[in-house]
């Protein structure tokens, strides 16, 4: 049961992330769920798990910061 919160805590990160950065052209759930999910672990590293509320596991504060940085370091590289 614990995982499924995960994936969806997971997934709801990624979307807030996607609609700070102004993304207007989406990338889609699957793209939300692991930029969610390895923004956690990046975010949670870089600036602690200290701060902010948690969910499932997740920081919810350095989890949105660093699902930005995946997001935008995924856009530089997207770029044509």
């Amino acid at each position: 049961m614990h995982w499924i919160a995960v994936i969806i805590v997971g997934s709801i990160i990624g979307a807030v992330a996607t609609m700070i950065t102004g993304k207007k052209d989406s990338q889609g759930c699957l793209f939300n769920l692991v930029a969610g999910l390895l923004g956690s672990a990046i975010g949670q590293k870089m600036f602690g798990d200290d701060w902010g509320g948690q969910l499932a596991g997740m920081a919810l504060v350095p989890s949105i910061l660093g699902a930005i940085i995946i997001i935008a370091i995924v856009s530089i590289f997207q770029k044509k």
